[in-house]
């Protein structure tokens, strides 16, 4: 039986104010929250709220033969928190159809993946991800997303040794060559981690191109589109199809009819046989043909499918140096300041935002005017920042007084635990017992 895996991604950019040079020292705040209120109300308004409602309403209808997987970051969901607490409430709903299964990924959309520090960014940021996904919709994720998809041999071996049984990526053909991104394939380093493979081009059919009146397949209704799969070579191909939410209504306006085109997706799909199946159901039910293997990262981005679009230049690789030299200082700290402030500068989009490269698809940089504009605005917030971590820990504290410093923080973590406990069994121990 043919499968779908329909996967959307949320994700919101925290965007920076400018920050000029005479500001270091003197402002350490660095955001534009007009800019942040502004964008995050309208893609929630045009996109997140319709869209969610539109996959709930599709979960109730089918009566369990609909699913779906989402994945957020954890500074989208704080954007969502502060401006859009609808939209909260409507992925607790839909997660309470049981037809949603929510994905891991790294708390800041960033590409602590890869840093040299042997995942230890990487893994303390999805730690955090996966408990705010456990306190906001009850389930605690067993699949992993990268950002953007980003993946090789041993980001996978990282995300298996965490625990995760499946991993989503792009079906890049540079990487698969003949193979089909329709099967289940592992980890080169851990059989024991899945890899699911975008199907990027019955992806962008939707999310690129559909309201294209100059494509060839314009207009894409939903039997068409079924067809392609149900005429695909194969009886048993699972056909992972992943996409940002906001195509639905923002890449996509709502008056393209996008809404209508997925809502009769499972009507379509169950006339011709076809099902749909959660990453973690699609791992659970199918075994792997090969393992897969990625030497060099690969992402969901650009034609080359590669990383080149963040640390493709000598100024993004000096930003992501700098940023990540001070990562252990700022995890040691405690500040919860600190702590804010690093997860929005690891985002990805910052490092996007420098990029020199030609591409097909203009990119918005928002107020930057180039991507050296770009480059000094960040560095001028990062050497505020900077400055600020290291009046926190200064910089001449040596790896020995850090270590010793991070086994004070942690023995006091346990002693206040151990305290709390003991709290707990005095109170418990203090209620008068029922007759």
């Amino acid at each position: 039986m043919k499968t779908i895996c329909l996967y959307f991604e949320i994700h919101q950019i925290t965007h920076l104010k400018r920050y000029r040079f005479f500001d270091i020292g003197t402002d350490h705040y660095y955001y534009d929250d007009y800019a942040n209120e502004t964008s995050i109300t309208n893609i929630a308004e045009n996109s997140y709220i319709p869209a969610l409602r539109t996959l709930i309403a599709m979960a109730r209808e089918s009566e369990g033969a609909f699913k779906v997987a989402l994945s957020l970051s954890g500074v989208g969901l704080e954007q969502l928190e502060r401006y859009a607490p609808q939209v909260i409430d409507l992925l607790q709903e839909l997660a309470a159809t049981g037809c949603c299964e929510f994905l891991a990924e790294p708390y800041s959309h960033g590409l602590s993946s890869l840093a040299d520090n042997g995942g230890k960014f990487f893994r303390e940021e999805t730690k955090r991800q996966v408990e705010k996904i456990n306190q906001l919709f009850g389930q605690r994720p067993k699949v992993f997303r990268n950002s953007s998809l980003i993946y090789d041999d041993e980001i996978g071996g990282l995300v298996a040794d965490m625990g995760f049984k499946g991993i989503l990526t792009e079906g890049a053909e540079h990487i698969l060559g003949w193979k089909s991104p329709h099967y289940l394939y592992h980890c080169l380093q851990d059989p024991n981690l899945k890899v699911l493979t975008r199907d990027f081009k019955l992806s962008d059919d939707i999310s690129l191109r559909f309201s294209n009146p100059s494509w060839e397949s314009y207009p894409l209704m939903a039997d068409k589109y079924m067809d392609w799969i149900a005429e695909s070579p194969g009886e048993d191909g699972v056909f992972n199809i992943f996409m940002e939410l906001c195509a639905l209504g923002i890449y996509q306006p709502l008056s393209s009819h996008i809404l209508d085109f997925i809502r009769n997706l499972p009507i379509e799909a169950g006339k011709r046989g076809i099902g749909f199946q959660t990453p973690s159901e699609v791992i659970k039910t199918r075994k792997s043909v090969s393992a897969v293997e990625v030497p060099y990262p690969m992402s969901w981005t650009d034609e080359e499918r590669d990383i080149s679009c963040w640390l493709g230049n000598v100024m993004q690789r000096e930003a992501f140096d700098k940023l990540y030299s001070i990562g252990e200082r700022v995890l040691l700290s405690g500040d919860r300041h600190l702590r804010q402030d690093w997860d929005y500068l690891q985002a990805s989009n910052n490092f996007r935002f420098m990029t020199t490269k030609n591409n097909a698809v203009s990119m918005d940089r928002g107020i930057y005017e180039s991507p050296y504009d770009a480059f000094t605005n960040y560095m001028n917030i990062l050497g505020d920042f900077m400055q600020r971590v290291n009046w926190a820990l200064p910089q001449d504290m040596d790896i020995e007084e850090l270590n010793a410093f991070q086994t004070t923080i942690q023995n006091q973590d346990k002693k206040i635990q151990s305290l709390e406990k003991q709290v707990a069994r005095l109170k418990s121990a203090q209620k008068p017992k029922k007759k």
